[in-house]
């Protein structure tokens, strides 16, 4: 199986735990790693055989920025369930990132990476 990576995907959304989390935009970032045959386009060259990253980029934003969960878990599940309507991903692998954490320390971000 070969692999389409989308890495570094950032949207605003307002996902956490904290009463301010849900209503405060903050800083997410998405990767994305999908297990697909990659043979049929790379002998046709043709978009339709391949998995549509731009489409598949613009559906993780929006799952992002509609807001409402508490849990990375959660938001990392959703993100895969949608990658995977595609018929032709086999797998998928999502890493979701909080780039400001609410925590009393200093960390660069928190993440949670989820295989499906």
């Amino acid at each position: 199986m070969d692999t389409i990576i989308l890495s570094g995907i950032r949207a605003l959304g307002c996902h956490g735990v904290l009463p301010e989390e849900q209503t405060r935009p903050q800083p997410f970032e998405v990767d994305v790693e999908l297990s697909v045959d990659l043979a049929p386009a790379g002998r046709s060259d043709v978009l339709s055989d391949t998995i549509d990253y731009d489409g598949l980029a613009a559906r993780v934003v929006s799952i992002v920025e509609a807001g409402g969960l508490s849990l990375l878990e959660a938001l990392a599940t959703r993100i895969a369930a949608a990658c995977r309507t595609d018929p032709r991903v086999g797998a998928v692998v999502v890493t979701v990132k909080k780039l400001r954490p609410p925590v009393p320390v200093y960390v660069d971000h928190v993440a949670v990476r989820i295989e499906r």
